[in-house]
């Protein structure tokens, strides 16, 4: 058998009793028992007669069980698909069904949705339940006690088949073609090698994931640290006291963030903010959601120039980077292209002269479908065969993305294509706002018309005055035809855990008003 696997068994060989994981309850798992629980799973799933091409499921929580379940999928040639614990019982049957799992593998913790899924219509015909009995599902601990330690006979390179937020519409997985050996050749896993590369991530690295392990970049980075031979510290859930101390006690070299979870830490006392010393960290990146320039200024001033930007997705069609001393310059911007080549093309698929907007495109990465969503793949590849991530901006003279918005939130007011984010930056701008949230409501004469949904910083502020306040403002900074018809002060604005703007809620919100 050829290896094909130079990263977690790599490192169990060389250094096995070195810590791999560490989760927040302080327990711990070395490079060695990583490396047996992920030869048991292996195991597992061919015992359950999955082969090279089949398809497994997760729901599973923060920790080394999900990890070592991914390079488990990974060796046996699978596809594996994590799902959202935080999903609906129809939402979770959904996804569960649409992969074609041959296999479910659930936290206890989330019996409430997963109990049904054995019941319900799909493909899958075990069931493992990870601490205390799910009905209908097998235990999973003695099942995999029983299984040998050793890698399973017929290795081959699976990957990961993620799946799409959903905050648009039904989630999609995200489908690639299986690897061959011989493509994947000497080095880590395909998951983590552009990572550990893009990002300089290094055998001495201590990462801090923030989020779920179902969402594609904490997965993805967490396997890349303990690829390269760092460890990775797992938040259950995230908490920002919890995550400033756990910055400096473990001697956090790399972290991960979305723009929500710096609004929460900046709100922390100023006394604990002064506080904070974390010496050892070298690097915080953030993405998943746009944020606002003040915001980040802030986390600038505090933390230092430490605070990385990336722009990609779950896609992996393109990535985009940019450094703190290159933000400053370029305010606003998520940077020039690491890996594909930026298009910005219009309706008619033209490319777009520089500094004028339009969908964001790319070539030179590995093409994806979604799983059995032809047309859906159709939707979000262009005639030339670049791939989007659905999103609109423009790059500047200096090869500088910036982003407008999402082609799907998109405000068409009187034929004019209106921008919700552009909005959003002007006010979160205006003094008294913590952050906001646009879309378009219907409109006799126009068709659409923005309304914005606003949080303030003073809860206790007079509303009245403020709401007047900012309009007077979006008048002075923004065209006509952008000014909100409505502005609507909200106490929190909804977010997926990814820190995503719900805006199919705030639509929901809208149409229930009415």
């Amino acid at each position: 058998m050829k290896a094909f696997d130079f990263g977690l068994r790599d490192w169990a060989r060389r250094e096995p009793n070195r810590r791999a994981v560490k989760e927040v309850n302080g327990a711990t798992t070395s490079f060695a028992e990583l490396e047996r629980l992920a030869n048991r799973f292996a195991h597992l799933l061919r015992h359950a007669g999955l082969r090279r091409g089949d398809h497994v499921a997760a729901v599973l929580g923060n920790g080394p069980h999900i990890l070592a379940l991914a390079w488990a999928s990974y060796r046996a040639g699978l596809y594996f698909t994590p799902v959202a614990n935080t999903l609906s019982p129809g939402e979770m049957s959904y996804v569960v069904a649409n992969s074609q799992a041959g296999a479910v593998i659930a936290d206890q913790r989330y019996a409430a949705a997963a109990q049904n899924l054995p019941q319900a219509q799909n493909s899958a015909h075990h069931f493992y339940a990870l601490g205390s009995a799910i009905s209908s599902y097998q235990p999973l601990e003695p099942v995999l006690a029983s299984m040998p330690d050793a890698p399973i006979a017929d290795e081959s390179p699976g990957t990961i088949m993620l799946y799409s937020s959903g905050t648009t519409g039904a989630p999609k997985g995200i489908w690639r073609p299986l690897p061959t050996i011989e493509q994947i050749g000497d080095g880590p896993p395909p998951f983590a090698r552009d990572l550990i590369s893009l990002f300089d991530i290094r055998n001495d690295d201590r990462y801090l994931s923030t989020a779920p392990l179902y969402h594609a970049a904490p997965l993805r980075w967490s396997l890349a640290v303990i690829a390269a031979g760092g460890s990775a510290v797992l938040m259950g859930k995230f908490d920002a006291e919890l995550a400033l101390s756990l910055l400096g006690q473990e001697g956090i070299t790399v972290s991960q963030w979305v723009p929500t979870m710096f609004h929460r830490m900046l709100a922390l006392p100023e006394a604990r903010r002064k506080a904070f010393r974390a010496p050892r960290h070298r690097a915080a990146y953030h993405a998943a959601a746009p944020i606002s320039v003040p915001l980040k200024r802030a986390m600038i001033d505090w933390w230092g120039p430490i605070i990385q930007e990336y722009y990609g997705g779950s896609e992996s069609v393109g990535l985009c980077s940019i450094s703190t001393e290159e933000w400053l310059r370029k305010p606003g911007s998520v940077g020039r292209s690491r890996k594909g080549m930026i298009h910005i093309l219009n309706e008619r698929y033209e490319e777009q002269p520089t500094g004028l907007p339009g969908t964001i495109f790319f070539s030179g990465a590995t093409s994806f479908q979604y799983f059995g969503e032809p047309e859906k793949t159709a939707s979000r590849t262009s005639p030339q065969g670049y791939q989007t991530f659905g999103d609109i901006g423009f790059v500047d003279g200096d090869g500088y993305l910036y982003l407008s918005d999402r082609l799907d939130d998109m405000i068409i007011s009187g034929g004019v294509n209106i921008y919700p984010q552009e909005i959003e930056q002007a006010l979160d701008k205006a003094p008294g706002v913590a952050e906001a949230g646009v879309v378009g409501m219907k409109d006799a004469e126009f068709g659409e018309r923005p309304i914005a949904f606003v949080r303030l910083m003073d809860t206790a502020a007079d509303r009245d005055k403020l709401r007047a306040e900012l309009f007077t403002y979006c008048r002075e900074q923004l065209g006509r035809t952008k000014q909100p018809k409505e502005i609507r002060l909200i106490d929190v604005l909804p977010r997926s855990e990814a820190g995503k703007l719900l805006r199919r809620t705030l639509r929901e919100m809208v149409e229930a008003s009415r």
